[in-house]
């Protein structure tokens, strides 16, 4: 299992971690089914009142999906549909309206964006630093745009989609543009999170989860609407899957970090 699961009844926090750390937590096929089961069961869970969502070894959050499970996801000749893995890996996704916090470390990119999207707030060491690298190897970066768009201010995201590889947002200028709420020293955003989790799960979890519902009822409308877009600008501008694989196989070591 590369998704793991702890429980602390006395607090009510439960922490994910996504737990392929030799592959900096990049993301299977195996794995996307078992997030969506593990959002899925945590409705059944009254116990838990709030979740936490990590990933394991400190040098990444998360690398978005593992490009060897790329190849084994067929896909539609409709340039109206996709089946992309990865949009039932959140907790909105499979109706889960506990709260969600998210404890980065290390590098966040790509198919991250599906998870912090669907956090209510994001806590991060300082040595983390947040990318998406679709447009520098042929890829519409789509739906991880419009999970991220209302986190950060356009330019901040448009900035960050546009320069692709070549370019990371520390997480001070994370913090400074709002996408993430709280920084602390490298190795500490999981206790920070799991503290504030605690707080929330406090509370009583009606009231909670209706204020979450609330929250996200005001962009759900946009969102959705900008999501139905996506499947059809991926399939009209990616491009072919061994023309992506070429420039992967050219990645640039250099990049800058504001």
């Amino acid at each position: 299992m590369s998704v793991r699961v702890e429980r602390d009844k006395e607090s009510g926090v439960a922490v994910v971690t996504l737990d392929r750390a030799g592959k900096h937590n990049a993301i299977t096929l195996d794995m996307a089914r078992e997030l969506g089961a593990v959002w899925r069961g945590f409705r059944y869970e009254d116990e838990v009142r709030a979740i936490v969502v990590t990933g394991a070894g400190g040098r990444a959050f998360c690398t978005g999906i593992d490009r060897t499970a790329v190849g084994n996801v067929p896909q539609p000749s409709s340039p109206y549909t996709i089946d992309d893995p990865l949009l039932t890996i959140g907790p909105k996704a499979n109706d889960l309206w506990k709260p969600v916090v998210s404890a980065v470390e290390g590098m966040a990119c790509g198919g991250a964006f599906y998870l912090l999207g669907e956090s209510e707030f994001l806590v991060a060491g300082e040595d983390a630093t947040f990318f998406d690298p679709h447009t520098t190897y042929g890829m519409v970066s789509a739906f991880e745009t419009v999970h991220m768009a209302q986190r950060m201010p356009y330019g901040e995201i448009a900035r960050m989609a546009l320069m692709g590889s070549a370019e990371r947002i520390s997480a001070r200028r994370a913090y400074e543009t709002g996408l993430v709420s709280e920084l602390t020293p490298p190795g500490g955003a999981l206790a920070a999170a799991c503290e504030a989790a605690a707080v929330v799960a406090s509370h009583p979890t009606e009231a909670v989860q209706g204020t979450v519902r609330a929250l996200w009822s005001v962009k759900e409308a946009a969102r959705a609407q900008a999501l139905a877009h996506a499947p059809h600008l991926v399939a009209l501008g990616n491009l072919p899957p061994d023309r992506q694989a070429e420039l992967f196989g050219r990645r640039g070591a250099g990049f800058r970090t504001r």
